[in-house]
């Protein structure tokens, strides 16, 4: 963990000396100079086997920006429990210090003030460096993707997700899980896989035609003498979340049944010590680590969440490593008698101004963005607001997006799907094409126009909600609550679907929205084949163009109750 020892004393005299909301070159100078690279890499090695987890880099190749969630809410039985804590009452659970470093990593708060002290984040020529130097201490530490790695650059998809594949296999990755990469479509998913150097794992992926396993369920390696069983779990929702026509014959699910006789099939083979490498997202793998005996540590995925301590569920351990390439995470385990006897853990952040790049990673990356550095380095406008997505409601970057699409698109009301990637943009600063492409680069870009009744709006809010706050995590099947433009509306997530939505409220005119009415709506990332419009990059270009310089005004138009 980084947060309750030599790091975090780092990070609370950096505050002492320099101020928690520094501007400016002295401070980040200062705050950079509080850090170094052997103390974020420090860590008493312990045990015999070494795994190191990263996931949901969504193709950012090189450092970012990414502002953490300033709302996470959880519901039955999560509510209260980590992931769904931010800001202040995460910094509090975790023994956070305000204004530090790992404050600045882990919740939103001041994220602008201390973007300037702390730098960008990320950069997978900086996780080399570290992957470089936990190996040096256990070379036979496991590299192991969670998945959403091909997907989420204007690099990644004018390459076909061929950039990403090329650096992670660099990297030393050994055995990867997947979600987003299936919407590269199955063709192209088929001939990278087959070019792999590693497996591709998804024991709940089948063939549906033959409801047989479609990809390797698991991996045996042997590491510091022991027999570990690494299980990929894919995300379970695919067909729902994302365009079943790209991947057609295939079926998902979480299967939990079929991972306990896969659990049990590898400690008959031997397995000492069993990884579930899960794209499932967290509460789902809470839920399955306590329904499911025999798993030692679940490495989770999807969410995004970036937790500083592991969350021991019955008696395993669930790893969440963060997104976008901010953290890798080294766990060393104690591997006994066929029993994990001790889990030590640190999620290690990766500050780009801190860890040496390694340069012949550098040296691919920049060979891999050569064709399209020109395009992306392109500056289309800039930005007097914070720019970033992630949280359960409205972010700013939809909030620009859904301005985009009603304003080019002539529509009364528009909706951005809450997807949970996209790097973040600071206040002052010049937006690129490839700033838009981090929040919007994917293969079904299509901006609809259409006619939707009320009834049917708020149908499609209903089923959103439900799909992020139903009680029984298995239930919870999309990702963060689709974004809207130019409505309003009233949510009481502890209610069931069909009553969490009520005032609905047309902004231009204040009025309720009429069940019988029709309205135009603006959106895009349809799942329906065939869907017509342009992709959505080119109407948040030419938006942002006349704007040339964009504001996004506070969102208010979302009222939560009892959240």
């Amino acid at each position: 963990m980084i947060s309750r020892r030599d790091f975090l004393q780092v990070g609370m005299a950096a505050s002492a000396l320099y101020g928690a909301g520094g501007f400016g070159n002295w401070s980040r100078l200062a705050a950079q100079q509080a850090l170094t690279q052997d103390q974020l890499l420090q860590f008493d090695t312990t045990g015999n086997v070494t795994l190191m987890h990263i996931t949901d880099v969504h193709a950012q190749l090189k450092p970012v920006w990414f502002r953490e969630p300033e709302i996470n809410l959880g519901v039955g039985g999560a509510k209260g429990l980590p992931p769904h804590v931010t800001g202040a009452a995460f910094r509090a659970m975790f023994g956070i210090e305000d204004g530090s470093a790992d404050a600045y990593a882990l919740t939103y708060d001041d994220f602008t003030a201390l973007a300037q002290e702390y730098g960008r984040m990320g950069g997978l020529d900086r996780v080399a460096t570290v992957l470089k130097a936990i190996r040096a201490d256990r070379p036979d530490a496991l590299l192991l993707d969670g998945g959403d790695t091909w997907q989420g650059s204007y690099s990644a998809l004018q390459s076909n997700g061929q950039d990403m594949v090329n650096v992670m296999n660099a990297l030393g990755v050994e055995a990867m899980t997947s979600h987003w990469e299936f919407t590269l479509g199955i063709d192209r998913v088929t001939e990278i896989v087959e070019s792999l150097p590693f497996p591709f794992l998804g024991a709940n992926i089948f063939d549906a035609e033959w409801n047989e396993p479609a990809y390797e369920p698991y991996k045996m390696f042997e590491r510091g003498g022991v027999q570990v069983a690494v299980i990929g779990q894919a995300f379970p929702y695919m067909p729902i979340a994302n365009p079943g026509w790209m991947f057609p014959g295939l079926s998902f699910g979480v299967r939990q049944e079929r991972i306990a006789e896969v659990v049990q099939e590898v400690r008959d083979n031997g397995a000492e010590c069993v990884v579930l490498l899960s794209h499932n997202g967290f509460d789902v793998d809470r839920k399955l680590a306590a329904d499911v005996d025999g798993i030692d540590i679940i490495l989770t995925g999807h969410t995004h969440d970036a937790i500083p301590e592991p969350v021991l569920v019955n008696k395993t351990h669930l790893i969440a490593s963060g997104s976008h390439g901010k953290f890798i995470s080294r766990i060393d385990l104690d591997v006994q008698g066929g029993e994990v006897k001790e889990v030590k853990h640190k999620l290690i952040p990766i500050f780009s101004d801190v860890i040496t790049p390694d340069p012949d990673v550098a040296a691919l990356i920049d060979a891999e963005r050569a064709p399209h550095e020109a395009a992306m380095s392109e500056v289309i406008g800039k930005t007097d607001s914070l720019l970033y997505r992630r949280g359960n409601f409205n972010g700013t970057w939809d909030d620009l997006i859904c301005n985009a699409l009603i304003e080019e698109r002539e529509a009364d009301i528009a909706l951005s799907p809450g997807f949970r990637w996209g790097a973040s943009v600071l206040p002052g600063q010049d937006i690129t094409r490839e700033d838009i492409f981090n929040a919007t680069a994917m293969s079904y870009p299509n901006a609809y126009r259409s006619e939707m009744t009320g009834e049917t709006l708020h149908l499609i809010l209903e089923d959103v909600a439900d799909n992020l706050f139903n009680p029984d995590p298995y239930y919870q099947q999309g990702g963060d609550m689709v974004r809207v433009g130019g409505m309003g509306y009233r949510i009481d997530v502890t209610k069931p679907q069909g009553e969490r939505i009520t005032e609905m409220t047309l902004l231009k005119s204040g009025e309720l929205l009429d069940p019988a009415k029709t309205y135009v709506v603006a959106g895009w990332a349809s799942v329906n084949e065939g869907t017509e419009g342009p992709p959505i990059w080119d109407v948040v270009e030419n938006h942002i163009k006349r704007q040339g310089t964009v504001s996004v005004e506070p969102n208010k138009s979302v009222n939560v109750v009892n959240g």
